[in-house]
């Protein structure tokens, strides 16, 4: 059962500045998620309504604007990194047509396992995303996911964290949910 986002909590109460970083997962928050499969090519890369305007409006409030996604594609042979690093160009291109920046898309290209440090919900992509750039901290950001690992990953970094619905079984409750990702950049238009 889900608690109505308004009557849950407004996250403008985060107070939320050009200090925070905003982290937000791709498939299935920016793009339509291929349940089962994997968005290989910029054709199959189909964005969900508002998205890519809400990442512009956005990069307004946000001082750092990421996207960290698992992309085991790669590693299955399903895709290239050259396919992928296309898609997040065109990407990151269309935000910036709106007048918004996408700082970088960070991915994890291996396999899910122990080892692999960089898939969520471990923590490699957050921690590159701070060597990289310093001005993160974690308790000055947000992440965004559609999933438990996006949940936990911000979680365990003491991170708020927004959750987008999926039709996944949820397990690990976000701070927020709500329905697109345009419907988080709602409260910070006005």
């Amino acid at each position: 059962m889900f608690i109505s986002s308004k009557k849950k909590l407004d996250p403008k109460s985060w107070n939320i500045d050009k200090s925070w970083t905003l982290f937000l997962d791709r498939d299935g928050v920016i793009n339509e998620r291929i349940m089962g499969g994997y968005v290989r090519t910029s054709e199959e890369f189909i964005t969900l309504p508002g998205a890519v305007e809400s990442i512009a409006g956005l990069s307004d409030v946000f001082g750092l604007v990421f996207v960290v996604t698992n992309q085991q594609g790669i590693a299955k042979g399903l895709m290239t990194e050259s396919n992928l690093q296309e898609i997040h160009r065109s990407l990151t291109e269309s935000v910036h047509s709106l007048g918004g920046r996408l700082a970088k898309c960070y991915y994890a290209p291996g396999i899910a396992g122990p080892e692999n440090h960089l898939r969520k919900p471990k923590p490699g992509m957050a921690l590159l995303a701070q060597r990289q750039h310093k001005m993160v901290v974690f308790s000055r950001s947000v992440m965004v996911g559609d999933s438990d690992s996006d949940i936990v990953f911000g979680k365990n970094l003491g991170m708020k964290t927004v959750r987008i619905r999926t039709v996944e079984a949820i397990k690990v409750e976000a701070d927020l949910t709500l329905e697109s990702l345009a419907e988080f950049y709602n409260f910070f238009e006005s």
